[in-house]
């Protein structure tokens, strides 16, 4: 059921008969009016019934239960729910978008679970027959085609899809969390990535996906071998064949059609920092000035660039005014951040870049010690991954023959990493 911040009920599906749905009632009274959402677990047990939610917006994606379910399946349906409702109704869909499109909402229940078991979740087959909403209609399949699609194994992509040039884009994403103790040292290092696929191919075509993996690296012999990457965990898109990955570490899969996200993955050794902060923070005049300065180095090499670089430096709330200096780039002082941010366009590689500033406190009453928050900085990098992952070769079988690089090794298209690096400023 979808009950709004008041408690009400704006729409509710039983699929079986062991919860009535006076059960709202309880969840609105313990959960919602207790203001326990935030703060407590999204998983609440009342009068033997488990309730598991989730929000979007100041509405809850609430499933009711009596049964000793696996809660990681019930919260990806409400995930996937929620998804579902974005392509819809829109990214933002609020309580009225939902009361007014009821007939569509129940359609999509119906049709994504059956008797408390989910069913068919993927938007690109639901839209094949539900044609209300945002989602545009697409051509008529055949009946028979269609039933294959709801029934088959493989509902993530329709039959017949045709291109007249077959193409694969592959965008490699990363973020860099850093943690320094204000001697330097590394308190904590690691790489969250995600392997972003764009699929513009003919037919039913099966890809082959490799990445430079250290156990697949040590089990390949070959003369020269390149040291690779240990990945310490990594999560796939449904399309992928886990038990071809558990038996011999291969990604295979058959795709779906356009953009989707085929992987996610974690790395904690051997990262290469993209960037090096050496701050200095001073208080001056009895606790009225704070003097900032901070010099950041590029480690990446000097044929590449980060752009959008936005570096995020925290500053006491009680800060009247600040005067800041920059070699390039632009630097103001925003209230609304609690933050001096600093916005370089372009940043060139072994580059070395300094910002100072002198930030004036007003008074207060009863001084509080600054607890200085880290430094934060977001960038993008074009050709370069931190964890040093990168796309060993990328194989298409199709049963039609048509033209693809097959065997041979292919980097990809565009390799973009975005970054994000905390920084502890150090004791004065």
């Amino acid at each position: 059921m979808v009950l709004n911040q008041k408690g009400d009920v704006m729409i509710s599906r039983q699929y079986r008969d062991d919860v009535s749905r006076a059960a709202a009632d309880s969840f609105r009274l313990q959960v919602i009016a207790a203001k326990e959402t935030g703060t407590q677990a999204p998983v609440k047990r009342i009068e033997n019934c488990s309730f598991l939610y989730t929000r979007h917006l100041n509405m809850y994606f609430v499933a009711l239960t009596r049964s000793n379910v696996n809660p990681a399946l019930v919260f990806e349906y409400l995930f996937q729910k929620i998804r579902i409702l974005k392509a819809y109704l829109g990214e933002d869909f609020d309580e009225n978008s939902m009361r007014n499109n009821m007939t569509l909402i129940y359609e999509l229940m119906d049709e994504t679970m059956d008797f408390g078991y989910p069913q068919n979740c993927a938007v690109d087959v639901l839209r094949l027959y539900i044609n209300l909403g945002n989602v545009k209609p697409q051509d008529e399949p055949e009946p028979s085609q269609l039933t294959s699609q709801i029934t088959g194994k493989i509902d993530w992509r329709r039959e017949g899809i045709k291109y007249k040039r077959n193409e694969v884009y592959i965008d490699v994403l990363e973020s860099v969390n850093l943690l320094l103790s204000s001697t330097g040292s590394v308190l904590r290092n690691e790489v969250t990535g995600q392997v972003q696929m764009n699929t513009k191919l003919t037919g039913m075509p099966e890809c082959k996906f490799g990445l430079n993996d250290k156990l697949v690296i040590e089990r390949e012999e070959s003369g020269q071998r390149k040291p690779g990457v240990e990945i310490d965990d990594c999560t796939f898109h449904r399309c992928v064949r886990l038990g071809k990955f558990d038996a011999d570490r291969t990604i295979t899969f058959i795709p779906p059609d356009g953009e989707f996200e085929l992987m996610r993955y974690r790395v904690t050794d051997n990262i290469n920092v993209p960037f090096r902060f050496i701050p200095a923070v001073q208080e001056e005049h009895g606790h009225t000035r704070i003097s900032i300065n901070l010099k950041v180095i590029a480690n990446f090499s000097d044929q590449l660039f980060a752009t959008h670089v936005v570096i995020k430096v925290p500053v006491p709330k009680n800060t009247a005014k600040a005067k800041i200096k920059v070699a390039f780039g632009r630097a103001r002082y925003e209230p609304e951040q609690q933050a001096i941010m600093w916005r370089v366009k372009r940043f060139p590689g072994k580059a070395e870049c300094h910002i100072n500033a002198e930030v004036d406190l007003m008074p207060t009453v009863r001084p509080k010690a600054w607890n200085r928050p880290p430094i934060s900085v977001e960038f993008q990098v074009p050709m370069f991954t931190a964890s040093g992952v990168h796309v060993r070769f990328l194989r298409v079988y199709d049963k039609s023959g048509y033209q693809h690089n097959d065997g041979s090794d292919t980097s990809p298209k565009q390799e973009i990493i975005k970054l994000e690096s905390n920084n502890l400023l150090p004791s004065s």
